[in-house]
């Protein structure tokens, strides 16, 4: 099967631009493409594709889940077996959500922090994206104290220092997200290897200690040992002396 991309980028912003790439064995670059979910895009149907398709400008129509099929030229009525599922999604349409960090945005090495993504508008789904990254996490919306709604996105020890978005979605359009939150720089301090060694991969410190202990144990097994053998053949050479 061929495989489906998007570039540059799978979450695209309203009125922007995607172009969609089928990637096919050599000499496999045609293919059809279809669109499985959401608002049908009249364009797809009954069209063969070059390599790629752009979509300009992106609306929400566009957002959904897309596969392709790829086929030779020489054999026409030959398809391929569907690609991977390549899912859009368009933001935009909805007033952005805030990000904010607890305990704050610059935290030790080992450090737990959480990202709370809110917003007064009753989205369903929250999702957090950072900067460099394909993927999201996801979690659901739920009513605080304030009336906001909101999600908190435990990452655990802060290790993973970058630049975070968060967008809202309702559950009727789950590929139609609002306008990306501010941008939110979490910050590391300190020294992750050193402060909080793993388990499983002791410190460079460590390691040199272990080693200069089992050398010490080594060795002093190895003058035990020469002192036992000197004294029984010196024994031995008493007791032969002493028969002649």
């Amino acid at each position: 099967k061929p495989f489906c991309s998007a570039w540059p980028s799978a979450v695209v912003p309203q009125g922007g631009h995607v172009t969609l790439r089928c990637h096919y064995r050599r000499g496999f670059n045609i293919f059809t493409l279809y669109k499985k979910d959401g608002v049908p895009v009249p364009e797809l149907y009954n069209r063969i594709f070059w390599n790629s398709f752009l979509i300009s400008p992106v609306t929400p129509a566009h957002a959904g889940t897309y596969r392709c099929r790829g086929f030779h030229p020489h054999s026409p009525t030959e398809w391929s077996a569907p690609s991977n599922p390549l899912v859009i999604m368009v933001t935009g349409l909805y007033e952005k959500p805030s990000l904010s960090a607890q305990p704050g945005p610059t935290v030790r090495a080992g450090e737990n922090v959480t990202l709370s993504c809110s917003s007064w508008s009753s989205f369903d789904m929250y999702h957090l994206s950072r900067e460099g990254e394909a993927h999201q996490l996801r979690l659901p919306a739920v009513p605080s104290i304030n009336g906001t709604f909101q999600a908190d996105f435990p990452l655990g020890p802060a290790t993973h220092r970058g630049t975070y978005r968060c967008f809202g979605s309702f559950r009727g359009s789950p590929y139609e997200w609002s306008d990306p939150s501010d941008p939110l720089l979490v910050s590391v301090t300190g020294n992750p290897s050193s402060s909080w060694p793993s388990p499983t991969e002791p410190s460079f410190k460590t390691g040199i200690a272990r080693h200069l202990h089992a050398v010490i144990r080594y060795s002093v097994a190895i003058i035990l040992f020469t002192t036992l053998l000197f004294f029984l053949l010196r024994r031995w050479c008493s007791k032969k002396k002493m028969l002649l």
